[in-house]
C-alpha cells in the first residue's frame, strides 16, 4: 500500500510502497521517473556534498536524524529535515531529499521483521562514506555476506 512520506518543494515526492519482498521499498517520484534510490547513489552525492559542507557537518545532522528515528514516520520529523536542511544554501532541496531518503531508510529498517541491526545499517553506512572516507560503492554493499554479529560489533566499536 503506497505511502506518501514528503513533498518536496520541486514537486517530486519519496513515498513507500510495496518492494520485491515487503512494503517498505522507497520510490522518489519525480514528472520523469519513479525509482528506488540506492545506496551508492546517495552515498556518492553525500561524498560529493561534504567536499563543500564538510564531512563532519553531513555526519553531525545525520546523526541528530539518526537520534530521533523510530518504526515510525513522524511528521514533525520530516518538518525539522527540511528546516534542517535549509542551512545547506544552494543544495537545500537535494540535502532535504537525501536526508529524507535516509531517515525514510531507517524507518524501513526499523520495521523490518528480521532485521537485527535496524537503523544502525545506515549510521554504518554513513560513517564508512564520510568519516572513514570509504568509497561509496564499497560502503553499500559492507555488509553482503556479513552475519549480524559481526556488523554489530563493528558498529558498537564505533560507538553505535
Amino acid at each position: 500500500m503506497k505511502t506518501i512520506i514528503k513533498v518536496f518543494s520541486d514537486n517530486s515526492q519519496l513515498e513507500f510502497d510495496r518492494g520485491s519482498f515487503d512494503d517498505w521499498c522507497i520510490y522518489l517520484v519525480s514528472q520523469e521517473q519513479r525509482k528506488p534510490p540506492k545506496d551508492s547513489e546517495y552515498f556518492t552525492r553525500l561524498q560529493a556534498l561534504s567536499q563543500i559542507h564538510s564531512p563532519e557537518k553531513i555526519y553531525q545532522d545525520f546523526v541528530k536524524i539518526f537520534d530521533y528515528t523510530n518504526a515510525r514516520l513522524n511528521p514533525k520529523m520530516l518538518a525539522g529535515i527540511t528546516r534542517l536542511a535549509s542551512h545547506y544554501g544552494n543544495d537545500a532541496l537535494e540535502m532535504d531529499k537525501l536526508f529524507t531518503i535516509l531517515y525514510a531508510g531507517m524507518v524501513a529498517e526499523e520495521n523490518k521483521q528480521h532485521a537485527v541491526l535496524k537503523k544502525r545499517i545506515k549510521r554504518l553506512g554513513m560513517h564508512q562514506v564520510l568519516v572513514e572516507g570509504l568509497k561509496p560503492d564499497i560502503a553499500a554493499h559492507f555488509s553482503r555476506g556479513k552475519k549480524w554479529r559481526e556488523l554489530d560489533k563493528i558498529c558498537r566499536e564505533k560507538g553505535f
